[in-house]
Parts: C-alpha cells; sequence; structure tokens
C-alpha cells in the first residue's frame, strides 16, 4: 500500500473518531477523552491533510476553523416558510390555543412541549447527508446565508450518521450556554471591548460575522426543533422527527414532553417559569406544537403564524425597583458580600426582594446608591442583580454605601487584601457567620449531601449549642433532637440517619467539604487521587501540593495554612473518630472519581434485566447518590425498566430525565469531563 493511500485510510478513520467525539462532547454533553487527546487527533488529521491537501473534505472537522472574510451575504429563499409563532402570556390563552385547534381536529389532540431557546433561528439544509447550507430566518421567506459561520459550530454534524436522505432542511436554534457568555465577556471586559448584552445577542452578533473565523473562536451551539423538507424517509408525528434527527447526529431538546390535557400543558409550562434557571441556557417560554403531521397541514397557517403551535411566555426577566437598604453578610472564607434589599417587585415569575452586589468594587463601578431605581434581571442566580441605575430618577436624598470596617458579625477587623477584591473578616473560627456558613457548606448536596440538615437546622442546633462545629454534628443524640422547637422524634430520627449514611461519602467530597479555601470539586479529586489519606495530604509539602495537576501555589498555600491551624485539626480528628471516610478505596481511579451520580437524586421504576434494584440502589449509594421512592421537583433521573408505573409519566411531565438500564450503566463508565 502506498503512504498516499495510507494517510488516505488514515484520514478517513480521523474523522469518524472525531465525529464521534464532537458528537459526545458537544451534543450529549458526556466525554469521552482527554482535551489533550482529542486535541492531538486533529493536529494527525491537520497533519495528513497539510501533506496531501487533495484529502480535505468539505466535512472534515479541520474545516470548522473559519475560512477567509465574506463581502456580503447572499439571500437565500427558504424552501419553507420560517414562520413565527403567536404568543400565549396566561393559561386562559393557551385554553383559547387548544379550543381553537379542537374545533377542527376534534377531542383527544397529543402535543408537545419544549422549553423555548433564546437564541437565533436558522435553516439547516442536507444533500445526501452532507451540509450543503444555512440561513437565518430573515423575513420568514428569505434569509441570509450564512453557511460558513454555522460550519464553525461543532455541535452542527458536517455529515449526518445516514446517507440516504437525499434531502433534509430542518430548523433549529443558535445560542450560548450562559457559563460560556459570561466566560466571553470576561475577555471581552478584559480588551476593553464593548460586552454583549445577553446569550442571545452574543450567538446572533456571532454568526452574522462577515469573518468566520470571529464566529469559530466563540462558543455557540446549535439545536434542532423542527423538520421542514424531508426527502428520503417518513415520519408521521414531530416526536418521530425528533428521534430522526437525534440518530442523525444533531443536538436536540432532551425536556420535550407529550400532554393530551389543558390541566398538564400549564403544569408543565408553570413548572419550567420556575425550574428555568437551572438549565444552562436561557428560555423565555414553552412552545406547545400539535404532534401529528397530519393534523398540522389540516390546521394551516396565517401569513404569519402556524395554527398548530403556540408560544407560552414567560414573565420579563428584567424590572425596575428601587434599593431600600445595603446590609452585608458573612461567608464561610470570611468574605462580606453587600446585597441590596429591593423594593418588592415581580420578575420571572416570582417576587424579588434582595438582589447581590458582589463586592465594593461592584457598587462602585454601577454608582448605586441606597434609594437609587434600579433595573433588576435573573441571569440564572438565585438572586438576582442589579444591571444598571437609572439616573434620571434620583432626587439628591440617595445615600451613598462603604463596606464597614469592622465584622457586622464578632466586630472583628475587616481587611481587604492587594490584589484581591473581597473584603475579610479577621475573626476566622470566633466569627459566628462564618462558623455557621461552613457547616452549611459541610452538609451540602456537593459536599457531605446530609438531607435535612439544611440552614435553617444549622442555626437551630448552633443556637441550641448542640454543636460549635462540624465535628459536633456526628455526636447529636435523639433526646437532644427531638425536643427542638420544630423538630420532633421522627423529624430528628431522619437527620441522625442522614449524618449516619453521609459518613459512606467518598474521601474527595469530604475533602471538599471541610471548605479550604480554593478547593472545588475538582482540586479535591485531584488531591486525593494522589495522597490517597487525609494523614498524607495533611504531611504533604507545598512543592509536593503543586505538583499535583490542577493544583497551583494558591491552592497549595491555602491547603499548607488550613492544616496548620490546630482548631481545623480538632474538627477533622472528631470527624475521623466518628467514622468518616478519610481515605481513598482500593479501587479502580475511573469509578472512585466518577462524578456523575455524587449528589444526583434518582428514583427506580419497572424491572432492570442486568441488576437487581437493591444492587443499583447500592451502587448509586456507593458514589454519592441518593434513590428516592418518589417523582418530585427534586429528581435528577429516572431509572425505567420494564412495565415502569406511573413515575414514568410524572417523570416526562416534569422533565425528568429518563434513563434505560443500558444508559445508567453508561453513566457509571463515562466519568465527568474534568
Amino acid at each position: 500500500m502506498s503512504d498516499f493511500e495510507k494517510a488516505r485510510k488514515r484520514a478517513e478513520k480521523l474523522r469518524e473518531i472525531i465525529k464521534k467525539h464532537d458528537y459526545y462532547y458537544y451534543v450529549l454533553d458526556q466525554p469521552l477523552i482527554s482535551d489533550n487527546k482529542y486535541d492531538a487527533l486533529l493536529r494527525e488529521l491537520q497533519d495528513i491533510e497539510n501533506l496531501y491537501p487533495q484529502l480535505v473534505t468539505p466535512d472534515s472537522p479541520t474545516q470548522r476553523v473559519g475560512g477567509q472574510p465574506l463581502r456580503s451575504f447572499a439571500n437565500v429563499n427558504h424552501r419553507t416558510p420560517l414562520l413565527s409563532l403567536a404568543n400565549a402570556f396566561e393559561p386562559r390563552e393557551i385554553k383559547d390555543f387548544m379550543r381553537r385547534v379542537e374545533a377542527v381536529l376534534g377531542p383527544g389532540v397529543e402535543y408537545v412541549l419544549e422549553p423555548k431557546i433564546d437564541g437565533l433561528s436558522v435553516a439547516l439544509s442536507y444533500e445526501n447527508g452532507l451540509f450543503s447550507r444555512g440561513a437565518t430566518r430573515g423575513d420568514g421567506y428569505t434569509g441570509e446565508d450564512i453557511t460558513q459561520n454555522l460550519k464553525t459550530i461543532p455541535a452542527l454534524p458536517l455529515r449526518l450518521n445516514s446517507r440516504k436522505l437525499r434531502r433534509l432542511d430542518v430548523r433549529g436554534e443558535v445560542y450560548m450556554h450562559k457559563k460560556d457568555f459570561e466566560k466571553l465577556n470576561e475577555e471581552r471586559k478584559k480588551r476593553g471591548e464593548t460586552l454583549f448584552a445577553n446569550p442571545r445577542n452574543a450567538a446572533a452578533g456571532s454568526v452574522r460575522q462577515l469573518d468566520p473565523r470571529i464566529a469559530a473562536s466563540r462558543p455557540l451551539r446549535v439545536l434542532v426543533y423542527e423538520l421542514l423538507y424531508l426527502e428520503g424517509q417518513e415520519v408521521k408525528t414531530h416526536e418521530e422527527a425528533i428521534e430522526l434527527f437525534e440518530n442523525l447526529g444533531f443536538s436536540v431538546d432532551k425536556h420535550r414532553c407529550l400532554c393530551r390535557t389543558a390541566e398538564d400543558i400549564i403544569l408543565y409550562c408553570k413548572q419550567w417559569e420556575e425550574r428555568r434557571n437551572e438549565l444552562p441556557y436561557e428560555i423565555d417560554g414553552i412552545v406547545i406544537k400539535v404532534n401529528n403531521l397530519a393534523q398540522r397541514e389540516i390546521l394551516g397557517a396565517t401569513t404569519k403564524s402556524p395554527r398548530w403551535a403556540v408560544a407560552y411566555k414567560f414573565s420579563a426577566e428584567q424590572t425596575t425597583t428601587v434599593v431600600e437598604d445595603i446590609f452585608v453578610r458573612v461567608g464561610r472564607t470570611g468574605v462580606l458580600t453587600p446585597t441590596a434589599v429591593l423594593r418588592p417587585v415581580r420578575l420571572a415569575g416570582t417576587t424579588v426582594s434582595r438582589a447581590t452586589l458582589h463586592n465594593e468594587d461592584f457598587i462602585l463601578e454601577k454608582d448605586i446608591k441606597i434609594g437609587d431605581t434600579v433595573v433588576v434581571q435573573k441571569a440564572g442566580e438565585v438572586i438576582p442583580q442589579i444591571v444598571s441605575v437609572i439616573k434620571e430618577e434620583r432626587t439628591g436624598q440617595e445615600i451613598a454605601f462603604s463596606m464597614p470596617e469592622s465584622c457586622p458579625e464578632c466586630g472583628s477587623r475587616v481587611i481587604r487584601l492587594q490584589g484581591e477584591v473581597a473584603s475579610r473578616c479577621t475573626g476566622g473560627l470566633a466569627c459566628p457567620a462564618q462558623v455557621r456558613e461552613s457547616i452549611i457548606h459541610f452538609a451540602s448536596r456537593d459536599a457531605m449531601n446530609i438531607e435535612g440538615l439544611g440552614p435553617a437546622v444549622v442555626s437551630l442546633l448552633l443556637r441550641e449549642n448542640l454543636i460549635k462545629d462540624a465535628g459536633d454534628l456526628y455526636y447529636l443524640k435523639l433526646e437532644d433532637l427531638a425536643v427542638l422547637k420544630g423538630m420532633g422524634k421522627k423529624s430528628a430520627q431522619n437527620l441522625l440517619n442522614a449524618l449516619e449514611e453521609s459518613k459512606k461519602r467518598p474521601f474527595h467530597r469530604f475533602l471538599f467539604a471541610l471548605g479550604i479555601r480554593h478547593v472545588g470539586l475538582k482540586a479535591a479529586k485531584s488531591l486525593t487521587a494522589t495522597f490517597r489519606s487525609i494523614d498524607k495530604l495533611m504531611k504533604a509539602s507545598r512543592e509536593e501540593l503543586e505538583k499535583v495537576e490542577g493544583v497551583g501555589p494558591k491552592i497549595a498555600a491555602s491547603v499548607e495554612a488550613f492544616f496548620r491551624e490546630k482548631q481545623n485539626l480538632v474538627v477533622i480528628d472528631k470527624l475521623i473518630a466518628a467514622g468518616i471516610k478519610a481515605s481513598a478505596e482500593e479501587r479502580n481511579d475511573v469509578e472512585e472519581l466518577n462524578e456523575n451520580l455524587a449528589g444526583k437524586t434518582f428514583v427506580l421504576t419497572g424491572t432492570l434485566e442486568k441488576l437487581k434494584r437493591q444492587e443499583a440502589r447500592e451502587i448509586i449509594e456507593r458514589y454519592g447518590g441518593k434513590v428516592s421512592a418518589s417523582i418530585s421537583r427534586n429528581t435528577d433521573f429516572l431509572i425505567a425498566g420494564n412495565k415502569p408505573g406511573s413515575k414514568l409519566e410524572k417523570a416526562l411531565k416534569l422533565g425528568i430525565t429518563v434513563l434505560n438500564e443500558e444508559e445508567f450503566l453508561q453513566l457509571l463508565r463515562e466519568p465527568d469531563r474534568q
């Protein structure tokens, strides 16, 4: 075999491998290999194509980097119009939509519901399995050709998993994850560039750049949600179309739900209005569509909107209110965080009365004063934030705020170290706020996950002098807890059971629970994988700590300083004596560090083939997960075996991820991306 033939075969193999990893990483969010290994595969393919340019194909992953700038965008006439949706803002309007539909089709219509991603609508065309053209929606009938920009998006398949389809046109949404948008804005701020207003504007601005290299540099994603045109296969429902898209390699919505009654539809809409910030991307409503495609043809469309769909729009994400006061909260590391007390106002379906102000620099930058009229928004946080001050509303009676010189909790001196934005209390463990927050962190979901030990219970235990630190938790007695106001014998026993259960948490979660400054879950996993026991970790020098992957000088110094404090060692001794796991078990490291289950709540239904129900339960709990008997909004996964019960239907209504047995086992085999 000639060198050229060897290179051709290797290039084909590499494209298939990279395509597979792109799909698992960008579409399924389940990476199979590290970034370094992925980059090595891509570099090898680039080297082959540089040596043999004739081997470059239009669908090669090397072609995503962006070509030469365009002079202008060409117009594209859509084969199928991309119509906008009529809006519904109240449950009454949803019922009106359903009455209009069922007046034509009769009762018993099946509807499919999907969260409405707030991004840029695009039409994607494929010919014989290859991506041929992409366009903006435009006026619905004519858009702009943005093919070169769309090719740079890793989640968009350049070649489908099947070539049997002669022609496929689909509609999708280009968008950004909220964390990617925030990182992009941080980078732009450092360069002195104008900041994007929101993820939608950032996504739209990125794909409408004449230079594709700009789009290639942005963290864009694409999700497909509508069939526009199809040759080579027949589908009868929207649900079948979505399943086809998924099999072809597209990213699709995992939270869709099938409903038949107004009550179920309204419940789904209201639940996602409350849960919208749980998603990694922004949504502004729920799309309600007739599932059957033939029925859609019967219903038809107006010149602007289809009669078979409507968009239920959520409450506004931004509104105005007044800053009535500013108070300071002390966190577990002593950081003082100013918080604005707002005149109560409705925002995104809830009443808001507080907003985070982050730090002193944020207040100065925004020029926020007590008495100001401000614009507030929810940006994926539980507590909203202030976007801007409406200075035209000022009366001259507003009061400037300054950080206190002494801690409001313990009176200790407040300092601000050079190079840091945070002001800190110097009281340490003498500060009751820091003690309280450290125990709340210890019991939190990603740490020891002690159910029933929330902020209110922690405050109660401290107030009654039953505990002074996290180590005291494991020495609580039933008779002391049962007499507490609002506790009772049953709740007290449940808390003791949860404390006993938490002793099974893996070593890295115990280390994270200690609350060492700068040590997150990722650093905790790296440290425990290297040192394997708390004794070895405590004896490690700063130089040894810095050799651990992902542990730099800042984390190493923090770990070293933490283990020098006598009070911290006293707490650790209490915890170890109580039976906390302070060493890593001798088992496969990939299993030991698998975080797909840690902190997650699972529900089991139906009969499993490879595992007994008890075996599945033990596996989940072994890796820090929790098994619940009933479905609720707090459920993360439903594992459905053969003949599932009503739990499956309820999970689908609530938008909970459903796994079959093989998908659950796959979850065990694929650790989270580090």
